[in-house]
């Protein structure tokens, strides 16, 4: 792959990984848009990878509660605090890849990449994380995450394996109408990211041909420039998100969906 086109393609998927933009979305975009060629199989695994390494990073003090409360569990000690962190992050997952496996088997995943579908849940799904951001009280934390409350999140995000929606803004829409301030809700979905992050990874990776020399090289490349921006990109928005909400988030998905429904419906 060109050099440009592959900083293009790991920059995106750095940048719009966990703002609530739609990572997903702008990847599908940037082909259909440019007339790129498609990154590939390898390169989908790399760019995961890099953003995996990012929000690890950037929250790896979670994380290692999150990996103590693995171990609890499988001691069999499921009241302490990491305990029911690691259970409810593994509850949050089961929804998103229940539905991911189905629509892979069904062939539905490939039937929802149109400019149409991404216009249409850029837009909607904007409004609704305004409605959810400016509507809903913020007085619950992140500490305070419950398993019913988990399952709930969960669904939200099952609803991102639809091209344009967001995983990160769809999560962080459902955190808010359950009440959970701003931080909370954009901590709580990064760490949900994680396993879903790699059991996406994991699902793209079952179809990894068997790649050249070249292909591991722009891999590489693929996955550092990924997750070096995602690491920005993460870093400010956690940052800002005290004096900031999420509407210029929204402002810049209404305008892109319109834009893309502009063009879908006039093509």
């Amino acid at each position: 792959m060109p050099l440009f086109d592959l900083l293009m393609l790991a920059l995106i998927q750095g940048i719009t990984e966990f703002l609530p933009i739609s990572s997903s979305g702008h990847l599908i975009l940037l082909p259909a848009l440019t007339g790129a060629q498609d990154q590939g199989v390898t390169l989908d695994v790399a760019v995961h990878v890099g953003t995996l390494v990012a929000v690890i990073g950037y929250f790896r003090a979670e994380v290692a509660v999150a990996l103590r409360g693995t171990l609890d569990v499988l001691r069999g000690r499921l009241t302490t605090p990491a305990a029911h962190l690691a259970l409810a992050l593994a509850i949050a997952t089961v929804p998103v890849v229940i539905v991911g496996l189905i629509l892979k088997v069904t062939g539905l995943n490939d039937q929802m990449r149109s400019i149409t579908v991404i216009g249409w849940t850029m837009l909607v799904f904007g409004i609704v994380l305004y409605w959810a951001d400016k509507a809903s009280p913020a007085d619950r934390a992140d500490t305070e995450w419950t398993f019913r409350h988990a399952i709930i999140m969960g669904l939200w995000q099952a609803v991102a394996l639809i091209p344009g929606t967001s995983r990160s803004g769809i999560t962080i829409t459902g955190a808010r109408f359950l009440g959970y301030d701003r931080v909370s809700a954009a901590r709580l979905s990064m760490l949900m990211s994680i396993p879903t992050i790699v059991m996406a990874g994991g699902l793209i990776a079952l179809d990894l041909p068997t790649a050249s020399a070249e292909v591991w090289r722009d891999a590489g490349i693929a996955a550092i420039f990924a997750g070096l921006s995602a690491l920005v990109a993460l870093s400010l928005m956690m940052r800002f998100l005290n004096s900031v909400s999420y509407t210029p988030y929204v402002i810049y998905r209404v305008i892109l969906g319109i834009a893309l429904l502009g063009v879908a419906y006039m093509a």
